[in-house]
């Protein structure tokens, strides 16, 4: 070397023991002239092939370009200066060594390279080089060295005066090109057109801006000034959008497939059974795709790794400098730097690494959403039977969700083991074997831990189980509060739920028994190790000394070994749980699909629009076939029937033409685009309007043709926003009839050429049926011409068509006209003369369009008994008919009770009056108020009442001695280091293990105690919040419910209690941890070195501004992110239950961009939620570094009057505080995010209350009311507050056991007499006397109890039978049987195994309509109060079950008085007298006969229906 150098290369007296060190002249031209060299040389290859594979288009050569250009070629000029120069010296006869050729050869060629790569980048399009920017700041820290000691020495004399000038002028060009690349350039030139309106600002932002993520500050401060919106949200980057992963995730996902498949047919037969065919593997799919990005992330973290053990050595070497009294000074300064510059470069890579992995499983999330969502479009319906609707929603939400949580920590499976082995490497280097006592004890936590894991998880299990059933009670109650409060059960069903809730906490309070005990072990882990360690390496050998040095650096490098020892079993359950939802995942995919060309669209007989030729189908390839033999030719134009018993196939033969079915055998051809309306309408989730266009082209006047032809008009006006109402999903919020017409509308709009129509007439009523089958299906409806196939239940249609289709056990049985097959007297024309009775009926129906929509069956009946109750020959003919229809009107065929499904369709029209149109701007239902802005003071104060200001208080004290004890157990380690060492040995040892031990022992156990009463305390706070939400909610009026959505409440006792129970005590605990173990940092290192007061402040400023800035932002980022999931799932199980409606009208592309699109709106929150937790965490952990930095500076300012153990103590707290400053922050993010909970329960159980139930002293006498006489005085009463009144000014007297009945036009206020009887609407003027007393004036509770109820929607709830019947258990098991009896429900119920015991299942669904009704006339008659209220039901009943009701009535409460509201006259024509009410006044109040000889509104009302 010296002779390429011609001097010493390397001379340990000039560079390192002195106090002003300098670099020999070989060293500087060799080594750091080089390093930029190698390292830009070294980095070109893979540069390059990434710029060939990126292109962007190129930028335009700006001034900027320019100047980096020009000072490149002069920085060229100048070391191309120095070789011309050394050559010329060789012409002097002076021959300089050759490092003066080598060198500046080098640099000039690197420089010119440099030159070049600036404008190849610019033709690239790339703004801002991060490989440049690293040259140029090598390259200057490189030439600081030379420069430094080139001025040092120009105080001698210059011999060499050219190389100087040479040397300066590069240095000025040098820093000024690293100047000029930190400055980014224009977009590119040609780029695709950017009609982003609100672009990421992340690709086009330089270099450092990336690497520090600077580019999301707009965000961050947008974000504090007020809450962001949608629209402040960037769109995704093009990379991350739905359209280009899930691309190229199916595309892989293909050749998979293709590749399972190809295999197969590829081998010899005779090999065959040896190798099994590869199954097509989506772990494959998804590593092709997502691998190489993700490979990216995992090299950041493996340099992450080896940075980590390289501050644990930095400490080392300072605590020796302290100890070496008289090293240079300088050394010291560059251990301070040097620990700065290794965490900042940890800290960035660290954040590199973080942001890759969740990038990834960002990106996973959407392929599997968008791969999940194609293909639950494509499978076929045997498939689709295999996994239920929710499990597929499961696969995309919960199972993609794994993925994702996954990604984050993929990298500890080889950067754990990594980990720990440097660790016990440098720590067996320090303290020999006695290290392995220490890893003993930390494996042996292992087990430990994942026992309360574990165990943790089975009571997990057990208290969601709790949960569900008490959410599914709530559901019930809320559901039926009406009815509670019409029985006052209240009390019965509060104690169900408080019961269930105390087992609830009772679950609660035992995991957080084990909670505090896995808190106890992972606080006190790291100290047990250390005192293992330590104590057994101080005993092995006397001549073993803990010094500083081996004690702070084997501490901090236990801390290193805590995180992945503690990830590891965590990583490998989450890695075993994504391997079940792969594996579930992977299944979905690969279920079969759809033949595409089952139904052949082009080739077909020439007038046909459909022929199908010896057909069979079946639902699945095992299954037998459900269509045999099917011959069928449909001219274009033609209207055919499908007819025939249940469960015959005709809705198998629709789905066959549509090719939903597998094509077992035989050709199907269907010519022209298809409408399909299927028998169970299928609306989504937007406006009706939205649901009838269905994606065609608006058209107005089309549209209200449509309207008007399926009888929509009428709707229109009755919902709120006419036709922009927002339908529910499920189409919840219209009627079966409505839902039925819609489904219709879109068919008819849609303008296709074949309408296959599946019984679209069974769900609205005879007139609507009428006025469709003229307007729209018949010969001269709105589709004449078109080809029109229509499966019918409706005999009175079928003269009008063209061809009847008689399908019988999935045969055609016969073919023809009407005609032809009335003469053919076969099976059809039998069972046409059956019906001939309906067909009389229907000629005499005056076709008028009736508000209320009422069964074809049931309004047929209805009048003709009226007429006719007292002909025993009808009679016969009547039950004969109810027989038949059963047969033909039940739709699907699986029910056991076939009437009672069918009816469920019928609208329910509400008891209230309809709002008046005029108030659309006022919703009935106010819009939920988000919570916005910071959280205010008080809810935390009230979160500490409920907890206990007194156990908040012992809390904080206990934290703060648990702190003590720690920081008491590192002072006396520092101290005992500290001991001098005398022969060899340190004295008194046991003493100082043993007053060691008993610090962190006392520590461990008072974190146990802590998190243990923070634990308790939580519960009491869940406890005492969750009773007065529920007190609350049971003394709220039914005003409330009526404007409130059960969603919104449901949602109080579901997400809020469940953040109340088990999100913020953890959240506290770990915000307590973080608090005081920053707070014991400072404290130390102050102690250590005061002088770390002075900086305190400005760190402290800087990191409140970033959590304030942080905290904002990404509460309301995290709000949108939740509210943008829900959408993406809805309308997933949406599509997935009208799949086949999508693929008949051939709109899968569109509901595929629909949902790609709702992805990306969720991205686009979820995106800048996780920019923003990097953001946070290089601007906090910035603030950590500076830490390290000051305490290791002032440690070294302060050498003389410090020893080695407060040194080694002081800076190894600051290594730690990063982690703790970090999650600070995020622990009060989540708190300010969660405590909202409080608040809004407290919202909740401050709602106004109704009046007392029992007054105490005014409680009315045990047999009230024994007349039964009911006076209103001049009462006028409304719905709310602000709206019109219902009943005005109402003056009438009822005696005793007298019969009335009630009617009145919808909306009279009918219904409302019932709820002021009951007060479930208090009085606005007037009053109410029952037997003289008056009823406002004593409890609800002494009211209700005493009135009987028959409520018009018999509501039930989940339970027994007795409990249904008797919720107090009042009544002896004879009398419920008695009243069983005379209800006739006895033979139904004994029929049963369990008897009394039989479960109603929710909302009563495994009981008829009708038997649900007995059941509510079982409970009055075991009620038997003097006074019976009959709201009668509007048409849920079948008339025998409403004659028996009527009958049981007549004879059971022969002396009681009662008020029946009738909406079928006849039921009333013999009672005592008829109240006719109008518009909330008595319109008449006589006996019926006067009533009708007066002439008045009763006349024309009983007229209408036949009566008179």
């Amino acid at each position: 070397m010296e002779a390429f150098c011609g001097s010493r290369f390397w001379d340990s007296n000039l560079s390192v023991h002195t106090d002003n060190p300098d670099l020999t002249p070989c060293f500087q031209n060799t080594i750091l002239a080089w390093i930029p060299s190698i390292y830009l040389w070294s980095a070109l290859p893979f540069y390059l092939l990434y710029l060939k594979h990126n292109k962007r288009g190129y930028i335009v050569l700006s001034m900027l370009s320019r100047f980096k250009t020009l000072f490149g070629v002069l920085l060229w000029c100048v070391s191309w200066a120095d070789l011309f120069y050394s050559f010329h010296e060789l012409l002097q006869n002076r021959t300089p060594p050759p490092v003066y050729f080598v060198t500046p050869l080098i640099v000039g060629i690197t420089v010119l390279l440099a030159t070049l790569l600036i404008q190849y980048e610019r033709l690239r399009g790339v703004q801002s080089s991060g490989v440049l920017i690293i040259f140029w700041f090598l390259s200057v820290l490189c030439a600081v060295g030379p420069f430094r000691s080139k001025i040092m020495t120009t105080a001698g004399q210059v011999n060499e005066r050219f190389r100087f000038t040479t040397f300066y002028i590069y240095f000025a060009l040098i820093i000024v090109e690293l100047i000029l690349s930190c400055f980014k350039e224009k977009p590119p030139f040609f780029s695709p057109v950017n009609t982003d309106p609100n672009p990421c600002p992340e690709l086009t932002s330089g270099f450092l801006s990336r690497l520090t993520f600077w580019w999301f500050t707009s965000m961050a401060i947008l974000g504090y000034k007020r809450p962001l919106e949608d629209k402040d949200l960037w769109s995704l980057n093009e990379d991350d959008t739905s359209k280009v992963i899930v691309q190229q995730l199916s595309k892989e996902w293909d050749k998979e497939k293709c590749q399972g498949s190809r295999k197969t047919f590829a081998r010899k037969p005779e090999t065959v059974h040896k190798k099994h065919n590869r199954k097509p593997s989506f772990l494959k799919a998804l590593l092709r795709t997502f691998g190489s990005y993700f490979l990216i992330g995992s090299f950041f973290k493996l340099i992450q790794d080896l940075l980590s053990f390289v501050n644990p050595q930095l400490l080392s070497a300072l605590i020796g400098f302290i100890k070496n009294k008289d090293a240079p000074a300088w050394w010291g300064y560059v251990i301070a730097a040097l620990m700065f510059i290794c965490a900042v470069l940890q800290t960035l890579i660290l954040h590199q690494h973080f942001q890759y992995c969740f990038v990834t499983g960002m990106r996973l999330r959407t392929g599997i959403t968008g791969v999940i969502y194609r293909k639950s479009l494509v499978i076929t319906n045997s498939a689709k039977r295999s996994s239920t609707v929710g499990e597929i929603v499961n696969l995309m939400s919960v199972d993609a969700q794994r993925f994702m949580d996954l990604m984050t920590f993929l990298n500890m499976l080889w950067s754990a083991p990594l980990q720990i082995f440097l660790a016990l490497y440098f720590l067996w280097q320090t303290l020999g074997p006695s290290v392995l006592a220490g890893v003993a004890v930390m494996v042996l936590l292992i087990p430990f831990n994942s026992a309360i894991a574990m165990k943790t998880r089975a009571f997990q299990v057990e208290q969601m189980r709790y949960k569900d059933s008490r959410i599914k009670l709530m559901n019930e109650i809320l559901g039926g509060i009406k009815v509670l409060k019409l029985y006052a059960w209240e009390p019965s069903f509060s104690e169900k739920v408080l019961e269930i809730r105390k087992n609830e906490l009772r679950v609660l309070k035992k995991s957080a028994y084990l909670n505090s005990l896995s808190n106890f072990a992972w606080i006190s882990a790291p100290f047990l190790v250390a005192l293992t360690t330590f104590a057994v390496y101080v005993s092995v050998d006397e001549k073993n000394i803990l010094d500083a040095e081996k004690a702070f650096v084997s501490l901090s490098l236990f801390n290193i070994l805590k995180f992945p020892l503690s990830m590891l079993p965590q990583v490998i359950s989450n890695i075993v749980q994504t391997s079940v939802s792969l594996k579930r995942i992977q299944q979905f995919l690969s279920h079969d699909e759809l033949d595409p060309n089952s139904v052949e669209t082009k080739a077909i007989a020439p007038g046909n629009a459909i022929s199908v030729t010896n057909a069979s189908f079946s639902w699945g390839k095992e299954l037998k076939p459900s269509l045999k033999d099917i011959n069928l030719l449909v001219p274009s134009g033609a209207l055919v029937a499908v007819v025939g018993h249940v469960g015959c196939g005709k809705s198998s033969l629709v789905s066959a033409l549509l090719g939903e079915m597998e094509k077992l055998e035989g050709e199907v051809a269907v010519k022209g685009s298809v409408a399909y309306v299927p028998q169970q309408a299928w609306i989504q989730n937007a406006t009706l309007k939205d649901n009838i266009l269905f994606g065609q082209a608006p058209n107005e006047q089309k549209y209200q043709n449509v309207l008007e032809a399926c009888a929509l008009k009428t709707d229109l006006e009755v919902l709120p926003g006419g036709d922009q109402t927002e339908i529910g999903e499920k189409g919840i919020n219209l009627s079966g009839g409505q839902r039925q017409r819609v489904s219709l509308a879109r068919a008819v709009y849609s303008n296709s050429d074949i309408y296959l129509l599946d019984d679209p007439l069974s769900a609205v009523d005879s007139h609507v049926a009428k006025h469709i089958f003229d307007k729209v299906i018949g010969p001269d409806g709105v589709l004449k011409g078109k080809t029109r196939i229509l499966v019918t239940h409706g005999i009175s249609f079928l003269p009008q068509v063209d061809h009847i289709v008689v399908l019988g056990d999935g045969k055609i049985s016969e073919m023809g006209s009407y005609q032809d097959l009335l003469k053919q007297n076969k099976a059809f024309a039998e069972f046409l003369r059956n019906y001939a009775l309906d067909e009389d009926i229907e000629e005499d129906e005056p076709t008028v369009l009736e508000e209320e929509e009422v069964l074809l069956a049931e309004d047929t009946l209805s009048i003709h008994t009226d007429l006719a109750d007292n002909e025993p020959v009808t009679n016969e003919v009547r039950k004969h008919f109810l027989r038949e229809l059963s047969v033909i009107s039940s739709e699907g065929g699986e029910c056991p009770n076939k009437m009672s499904t069918k009816r469920r369709i019928c609208d329910k029209k509400p008891a209230e009056p309809p709002l008046p149109r005029k108030n659309l701007n006022e919703k009935l239902i106010q819009a939920e108020t988000a919570e916005t802005g910071r959280v205010k003071l008080t809810v935390f104060w009230q979160y500490m009442k409920a907890v206990g200001p007194v156990t908040s208080l012992v809390i904080c004290f206990l934290y703060c001695c648990q702190n003590a004890a720690a920081i008491g157990a590192n002072v006396w380690l520092s101290d005992w280091t500290n001991e001098p060492v005398i022969n060899e040995t340190q004295h008194n040892t046991t003493m100082r293990i043993g007053v060691y031990a008993a610090l962190g022992l006392l520590q461990g156990l008072i974190v146990l105690i802590s998190s243990f009463t923070l634990a308790m305390g939580g519960i009491s706070a869940a406890r005492s919040l969750h009773t007065a939400l529920l007190e609350n909610k049971f003394h709220t009026p039914q005003s409330f419910y009526d404007t409130t959505p059960t969603g919104r409440i449901i949602n109080r006792f579901s997400k809020d209690i469940y953040v109340i129970d088990e999100v913020i005590p953890p959240t506290i605990v770990m915000f307590f941890g973080t608090f005081f173990s920053s707070l014991s940092t400072m404290i130390v290192i102050i102690a250590s070195t005061p002088l770390f007061a002075v900086v305190i402040v400005p760190l402290a400023i800087l990191y409140f501004f970033v959590q304030r800035f942080y905290v904002a932002t990404s509460r309301q980022l995290k709000r949108l992110e939740s509210v943008s999931r829900s959408p993406i799932y809805s309308h997933f199980s949406e599509t997935v239950s009208g799949a086949s409606v999508i693929r008949a009208y051939g709109r899968v592309k569109s509901f595929i961009d629909i949902s790609d699109l709702k992805v990306d709106e969720n991205q686009k929150s979820y995106y800048p939620g996780i920019i923003s937790n990097r953001w946070l965490g290089i601007r906090v952990e910035f603030v950590g570094n500076c830490i390290v930095l000051f305490a290791a500076l002032f440690a070294v300012i302060g050498k003389n009057s410090l020893n080695a153990g407060l040194v080694g103590l002081s800076v190894s707290y600051a290594l730690q505080v990063t982690l703790s400053l970090n999650w600070m922050v995020r622990m009060t993010s989540e708190l300010e995010t969660n405590i909202v909970a409080v608040e809004r329960i407290k919202e909740y159980s401050e709602t106004e209350t109704e009046a007392p139930w029992v007054i105490e002293g005014k409680s009315p006498p045990e047999d009230w009311p024994s007349k039964g006489e009911l006076e209103f005085v001049n009462y006028s009463v409304r719905y709310r507050k602000g709206l019109d009144l219902v009943l005005k000014g109402l003056n009438l007297q009822v005696h005793g056991g007298e019969k009335i009945g009630i009617v009145g036009r919808t909306g009279a206020g009918k219904s409302s007499m019932t709820l002021c009887l009951f007060r479930i609407l208090e009085a606005a003027k007037g009053e109410i006397k029952i037997d003289g007393v008056k009823i406002a004036e004593i409890g609800l509770h002494d009211l209700r109890s005493r009135l009987t109820i028959i409520p018009q929607d018999p509501v039930l709830f989940s339970g027994t039978l007795r409990m249904n019947l008797d919720p107090f258990n009042k009544y002896s098991d004879e009398e419920i049987w008695k009243a069983l009896e005379l209800s006739h429900l006895k033979r139904f119920v004994s029929s049963q195994p369990s008897m009394l015991d039989y479960e109603c299942s929710e909302g009563g669904e495994n009981l008829s309509v009708g038997q649900r009704q007995l059941v509510c006339l079982a409970r009055a008659l075991l009620r038997k109060t003097r006074i019976l209220i009959l709201d009668e039901a509007t048409a849920a009943v079948d008339l025998e079950t409403d004659d028996l009701i009527q009958m049981t009535i007549r004879t059971q409460f022969e002396d009681c008085t009662v008020l029946t509201i009738a909406h079928r006259l006849n039921t009333i024509m013999d009672y005592t007298r008829v109240l006719v009410l109008d518009n909330g006044t008595v319109a008449e109040f006589d006996t019926p006969a006067n009533l009708i000889a007066s002439k008045g509104i009763f006349y024309s009302m009983a007229k209408d229906a036949g009566l008179a």
